[in-house]
């Protein structure tokens, strides 16, 4: 993937950064038995309440349905397309079984049409292969790892990133995390060799709000300009925070709370993201 430049000829065309495209497979459309239909809520729960501020409206999109469970064992497959998901920022491929079934997975880096890749204890170690981690060597960054075994993949699905296996102890390993987090996972759960695709996605610029309302995002309106009675950092003289932690609406602090409650989860946390030590 690289990045285009535009020269200024319109006010949202200056500073704006794209993607070139150029790892995408041309003139290809989406395999249609792979997508279905989407309806869009607009931010709101079964009971028509906003329960997320700011979304709505955006480009009609279908969905794409990904192979996060990578349960075809020892059938080899043909990368036959790269392709563009409008529901994520990685790329995703599309693989031809040699039993004649099609299925999408995420396309990690490096990922070309006509590779040839399988999902076997057995399998070399390269890009888009998927083994179990007890047949992973120590060291090798991966993505798209489950958490439960044959639940699908749940960690590192996002464009760029990429863990790594650290240690195995028993029928544990430790895998470090983009965010720096190492977390115990159990040695039978999958996981796919190599760092997700489309790396330069961070780096892309927008340039003008109409392409962010393209993606379903509306105008967000901060809690500093409202009235008091609408937020509880609105009002005051002039421009002020509120002289109060950041929150939401509702008194939520935003900033440095830690909101994480799944005491059930915790030991398998050995160190906490952000933490030197």
């Amino acid at each position: 993937m690289g990045l285009r430049q535009h020269n200024p000829t319109t006010p949202g065309a200056r500073g704006r950064v794209s993607p070139t495209f150029s790892e995408l497979t041309k003139g290809n459309q989406p395999e249609k038995s792979l997508t279905e239909k989407t309806s869009r809520s607009g931010g709101r729960n079964n009971n028509g309440r906003i329960t997320s501020r700011f979304r709505g409206g955006g480009h009609k999109r279908r969905f794409r349905m990904i192979d996060f469970k990578r349960n075809k064992i020892g059938v080899p497959a043909l990368v036959a397309s790269v392709e563009y998901d409008p529901n994520r920022t990685a790329r995703i491929a599309l693989l031809h079984y040699e039993d004649g079934e099609k299925r999408y997975i995420l396309a990690p880096d490096g990922m070309k049409v006509g590779d040839k890749i399988s999902s076997s204890r057995n399998a070399d170690i390269k890009p888009g292969n998927n083994l179990p981690l007890r047949f992973i060597p120590l060291g090798t960054t991966i993505h798209a790892i489950e958490l439960k075994i044959n639940g699908g993949a749940q960690l590192c699905r996002s464009a760029g990133v990429g863990a790594q296996l650290m240690a195995k102890e028993g029928d544990w390993g430790q895998v470090r995390l983009p965010s720096g987090e190492v977390r115990l996972v159990h040695l039978d759960c999958r996981s796919t060799i190599g760092q997700v695709g489309n790396g330069e996605h961070a780096s892309v610029h927008v340039g003008k709000a109409g392409r962010t309302r393209w993606l379903g995002r509306r105008p967000h309106n901060r809690g500093v300009t409202m009235n008091p009675v609408d937020h509880p950092m609105g009002g005051g003289e002039g421009r002020s925070s509120g002289g109060r932690h950041p929150c939401s609406p509702w008194g939520q602090l935003s900033k440095g709370l830690k909101t994480r409650e799944n005491q059930r989860t915790d030991r398998m946390i050995v160190k906490r993201r952000g933490k030197k030590s």
